[in-house]
C-alpha cells in the first residue's frame, strides 16, 4: 500500500501532530510505503519538520504551497504535486488543511490516484466568517468534495456541518479521535520546581489554557473575566501556553485591566514540554471558536485535569458537562466565570471530574488506535474499489 500525506505547513499544532503521528505509524507498518508532502513551515507557531526529516525519503517539501490565497503559487504546487503523484504513484492520497486540502485533492484527481481522503481538523467555513468568505470557501470545499472518496473526521460535529454543507453523505464519513502519546501526561506532577520557574506560588489556582495567541482561540472572553476572577478568587492565575501574533496586545491588554500579575505567558512551548506544564495546572480552559475537537482537552483529561470548554465543534465531545468538565454556550460569560469559581473552591470536584476525564481519554485517545483505525478504514475503503 502507497500513501501519500498532503499538508499546508507543519507549525505546531493539533492537525500537524495528529499526521506526523499517523505517518510515523504508517511508516512501521511492513505493507505501507508513506510519504509526507509539506509547504514550508514558517511563523511563530513552531515547527515540526526537524522531526520528519529524520526519516530519510519520508519527508517532501512543496515550497510554493502556503497557506494565503496566491494564484500563481498556488498553481506550481499543483502542478508540482501532480508530477509528485505521478511518480509516487500512491494507492491514496489522503489530504489535511484547507489550502492542502483542496490543492493535494485536485492533483490526486489529476494524476489518476485510486483513492482520495480527506481529513477534517476543523471547519474551513462557518458563521466565525464573514458571508461572502463563507460563501466562496464553503463552495470551494463542495467542488474539492466532489472530488473526494472519503472523509475522515476528528468529530462528528465536522461530519454534520459538512452534511448541511450539501458534501458528501453520511456514509462518506468516519470519525476517528485525534490520538496523541498518553504515557507523558499520565507521568505529569505538580512539580514544585515548574511553578517556581513560572512563578507560581504553591497555593495558586492555575487555570491553563494551551493555543496559539490568535483570533478566534477565546482569548479575549478569558481577559474579559479576569479582573472579576480575580476579586473572587484572588489566588487565581492564568497560565497560557503557546505564542503566536497577538501576543504583545495581549500583555499590553492584561496591564490595561490590572491583572499583570495574574497572567503568565510562557511563550512558544516544545510539545515534549507541554506535559510539564499541564501537571501545573489545577484546570484547564478552551474556548475556541473553530476548532475541530481542541487536542489540548483531551492531554489535559490525560493528566486528570477538569476542563472547561466553549460548545463550539468538537468540544462537547470530550467535555461532557458534569462528567469531565464544564461545558458552556458560547460567550456565556457569566458561567464560565461561575464554573472556575466553582472548581477553584471544590477541590474533591475536581479530582472527581479529572479522574473521569482521565478514564475517558485513556480508551479513546491512543495514537495506536489513531493509527491502527485510519490503517483499517484504507484496507477496507481500497477492498470496495
Amino acid at each position: 500500500m502507497r500513501v501519500a500525506h498532503v499538508i499546508t505547513r507543519l507549525i505546531i499544532g493539533g492537525a500537524q501532530e495528529n499526521t506526523v503521528a499517523t505517518v510515523f505509524g504508517l511508516h512501521r507498518k511492513a505493507d505501507v510505503t508513506v510519504r509526507l508532502y509539506s509547504g514550508p513551515t514558517i511563523g511563530p507557531e513552531g515547527s515540526l519538520e526537524s522531526g520528519v526529516q529524520d526519516i530519510e525519503g519520508l519527508f517532501h517539501l512543496i515550497p510554493s504551497l502556503i497557506r494565503p490565497v496566491h494564484p500563481l503559487r498556488d498553481f506550481l504546487a499543483y502542478r508540482h504535486l501532480v508530477r509528485e503523484f505521478k511518480n509516487f504513484r500512491p494507492d491514496i492520497v489522503h489530504t489535511h488543511s484547507g489550502k492542502a486540502g483542496l490543492i493535494g485533492r485536485l492533483a490526486a484527481k489529476r494524476a489518476g490516484v485510486p483513492l482520495i481522503i480527506h481529513s477534517i481538523h476543523g471547519p474551513s467555513f462557518g458563521p466565525f466568517q464573514g458571508r461572502i468568505a463563507n460563501a466562496l470557501l464553503s463552495e470551494a470545499e463542495r467542488f474539492a468534495g466532489s472530488r473526494t472518496d472519503h472523509f475522515i473526521t476528528v468529530a462528528n460535529a465536522m461530519r454534520d456541518q459538512y452534511l448541511a454543507a450539501g458534501i458528501g453523505s453520511s456514509e462518506d464519513y468516519t470519525q476517528i479521535f485525534s490520538g496523541f502519546p498518553l504515557e507523558p501526561y499520565l507521568a505529569t506532577e505538580n512539580a514544585p520546581s515548574i511553578r517556581m520557574k513560572l512563578g507560581l506560588l504553591n497555593d495558586d489556582f492555575v487555570v491553563g489554557k494551551i493555543a496559539r495567541l490568535f483570533e478566534l482561540k477565546g482569548h479575549e472572553d478569558l481577559f474579559a473575566v479576569a479582573p472579576r476572577l480575580a476579586k473572587r478568587v484572588p489566588n487565581i492565575r492564568f497560565l497560557l501556553v503557546g505564542d503566536g501574533l497577538w501576543r504583545e496586545s495581549f500583555e499590553r491588554l492584561a496591564k490595561r485591566i490590572g491583572c499583570e500579575e495574574n497572567f503568565v505567558f510562557t511563550g512558544l512551548v516544545p510539545p515534549k514540554d507541554i506535559p510539564s506544564l499541564v501537571g501545573v495546572m489545577d484546570c484547564l480552559v478552551h474556548l475556541s471558536r473553530r476548532e475541530g475537537l481542541p487536542r489540548a482537552l483531551p492531554q489535559a483529561m490525560t493528566a486528570g485535569k477538569p476542563v472547561v470548554a466553549f460548545d463550539c465543534d468538537g468540544a462537547g465531545e470530550v467535555c461532557l458537562d458534569g462528567e469531565t468538565g464544564a461545558l458552556i454556550p458560547p460567550g456565556d460569560l457569566a458561567k464560565l466565570e461561575d464554573s472556575l469559581v466553582r472548581l477553584a473552591k471544590d477541590e474533591a470536584l475536581r479530582q472527581s471530574l479529572g479522574q473521569s476525564g482521565q478514564a475517558f481519554v485513556k480508551e479513546k485517545f491512543t495514537v495506536e488506535r489513531l493509527v491502527e483505525d485510519q490503517y483499517q478504514l484504507y484496507q477496507r475503503l481500497l477492498a470496495k474499489r
